[in-house]
């Protein structure tokens, strides 16, 4: 009787240990990735330029860390139970065809139970906390962005700015009235229209969910659109679709959002935040969602510049609303136009299938 009450305790004790490691992993932040191996277990993925996305990849090393660590449990345990305890083995050693079972082992298998349980825990906990970090809308962005995607270009316009940031010394609201207060109108059609507001009470041609700006970059054919933000900044960026739904994908932030037309009346939220952008430099940008012909094409460029630059690329805009965004940068000393984009041409013509450029060639 003492024997099975000790066997009892010890079973308990080390039910209690497992699960206090279990605890404390749960308890654990955001844990940076393991630079020995992070190259190795990224498999190819960049590393990001926001917290946010280090985050994320942190989530995604540590992950491969733990699967491949279970991997080489599992698959120890398999070559044991092959080589250790197979029939020809067992033969040669004059013993019975089937070693010992343990299926009435209570401490196996409870081990066996809530080892997975709380791998599926830890999962679940770290896949939420990268995933609140990355939806949070508590950064208090200095800049706001709206984005607006359409078959096959963008259009990015300033919504608001802070005044350090501004170039005028007071807050900017970039907020195009007239143009708001004319799309407002399309959301109802007039009397005489066969089948009039058949969506919802809207016109099929509605486009009050869109928001229009003083101080635009818009994309076209024959020019990639630069989309200029002040590094180590917090920014928020809201997203809709003029026609059908497309994907807002930079790599660098290791996630995509899904771009739609009437946003709130889908449900989604079209708003996101990134708490800064660490690093300066160009990024390409791309459309993730198959909108149609040109979509290879539908690509945008993320130009990056330290929060001084972009006052005074502000103030020139602000100052110069006809001057063309590739002017903008260049008063600043950037390049004018997108250099991220290449081999693929902008250019909508491809019935040739001629839309690569031989950089070699060009240079």
């Amino acid at each position: 009787m003492g024997q099975r009450k000790q066997h009892s305790f010890a079973r308990k004790a080390g039910l209690a240990g497992v699960l206090t490691l279990g605890a404390t992993a749960l308890a654990a932040c955001d844990v940076q990735a393991p630079g020995a191996v992070e190259n190795l277990l990224g498999f190819g993925w960049p590393k990001g330029i926001t917290p946010e996305a280090e985050s994320m990849y942190n989530f995604w090393i540590w992950t491969w860390a733990v699967a491949w660590f279970i991997g080489f449990v599992m698959w120890g345990l398999f070559l044991t139970a092959i080589f250790r305890w197979s029939a020809k083995r067992a033969k040669k050693e004059g013993r019975g065809e089937f070693p010992k079972q343990l299926q009435y082992n209570v401490t196996l298998e409870m081990v066996l139970t809530v080892v997975p349980v709380l791998i599926i825990m830890g999962l679940f906990f770290f896949t939420v906390q990268a995933q609140q970090k990355v939806v949070a809308l508590d950064k208090d962005p200095k800049v706001t962005v709206d984005v607006t995607a359409y078959q096959w270009n963008w259009k990015f316009g300033y919504a608001n700015v802070s005044s350090d940031l501004s170039g005028t010394g007071q807050e900017y609201d970039g907020t195009d009235e007239e143009r708001n207060a004319l799309a407002e109108k399309s959301s109802h059609d007039p009397d005489g229209v066969k089948n009039p507001n058949p969506i919802h009470g809207k016109s099929m041609g509605d486009l009050s969910y869109l928001n229009y700006n003083q101080v635009e970059t818009v994309g076209s054919t024959e020019e990639i659109p630069v989309l200029v933000l002040p590094s180590h900044t917090p920014l928020e960026f809201r997203l809709a679709s003029a026609d059908v739904s497309h994907g807002f994908w930079v790599p660098e932030f290791l996630f995509k959002r899904d771009v739609y037309a009437h946003p709130e009346a889908n449900q989604q939220e079209r708003r996101f935040q990134v708490e800064e952008i660490n690093q300066e430099g160009a990024f390409v940008g791309r459309c993730s969602e198959m909108c149609g012909t040109y979509h290879s094409m539908m690509n945008f460029e993320l130009r990056v510049v330290t929060p001084e630059q972009f006052s005074q690329y502000m103030e020139f805009r602000t100052n110069n609303p006809d001057a063309p965004n590739s002017e903008a940068l260049a008063t600043i000393g950037e390049e004018p136009y997108a250099v991220t984009t290449k081999p693929f041409s902008s250019l909508r013509d491809t019935r040739t299938g001629d839309n690569y450029v031989d950089t070699n060639v060009a240079a």
